[in-house]
């Protein structure tokens, strides 16, 4: 059974999904830009009947979350984190995908977390290069495929993503490191937007990162729910 629920973050509402044992091992999936929680809602029910609890927030402006004059990524990274603070959530795992995936590793920068999800992560570029997976063509690609799902989301939240992941961000990088928990990469392959060979990196520049391809396009835990499922349940265990 999943209940839907609200917290207050000093005026900005988080809604959130919660699915699961309230005793078990508590998983946290963040979504990507353009979607919402209730894109969990299969990989909680496996987490559930593992004996696990979910939790699965919508990222500010999006489903029932507030909507905002602006948004960064940081935005995102404080509304997760002040969300784990106010159900006190300790040291959860970490399961996000896209905009989710760049969410959570920002939010495992700052806190120790059990284990480290990343389906599909967006990377900044390390220098001034453009990253080709996200080039104009790639992002219109991308925020036309989104388009369907407006209703459940403020565009300015993607496109804001969008346009800050496009800016060389070397930090980021250099940041990786201080994640120390066990972490997992999934690449969609050479069907998704983003390159195998950056989503690579990602994970080798991780101390106790592995590195997984299921090759089917960049929404992996829908396009593939069962080989999601089998490739994160037994590295959550």
């Amino acid at each position: 059974m999943t209940d839907v629920r609200t917290v207050d973050l000093d005026g900005m509402r988080v809604s959130y999904r919660s699915t699961g044992d309230p005793r078990g091992p508590v998983a946290v999936l963040l979504h990507g830009g353009g979607s919402d929680a209730s894109t969990w809602d299969r990989f909680a029910a496996a987490l559930a009947g593992a004996g696990w609890r979910a939790i699965a927030p919508d990222l500010p402006g999006h489903g029932g979350s507030t909507r905002l004059r602006a948004y960064t990524l940081a935005t995102h990274r404080d509304a997760v984190a002040g969300l784990l603070d106010a159900l006190g959530l300790d040291r959860p795992a970490l399961v996000g995908h896209s905009l989710g995936a760049h969410t959570a590793s920002l939010v495992a920068m700052d806190r120790p977390v059990s284990r480290l999800v990343l389906e599909d992560p967006p990377a900044p570029s390390r220098d001034g290069e453009l990253a080709a997976e996200l080039s104009p063509t790639r992002v219109a690609a991308l925020f036309a495929g989104s388009l369907l799902r407006r209703g459940r989301y403020h565009p300015r939240a993607l496109t804001s993503a969008i346009r800050e992941l496009r800016r060389p961000d070397p930090s980021w990088w250099q940041r990786l490191p201080a994640i120390t928990a066990p972490a997992l990469v999934l690449s969609g392959g050479p069907r998704s937007h983003l390159a195998s060979r950056r989503t690579a990196e990602v994970a080798a520049e991780l101390p106790d990162g592995r590195f997984v391809t299921i090759p089917v396009g960049h929404r992996i835990h829908s396009l593939a729910p069962d080989d999601f499922r089998d490739a994160v349940l037994p590295f959550l265990m």
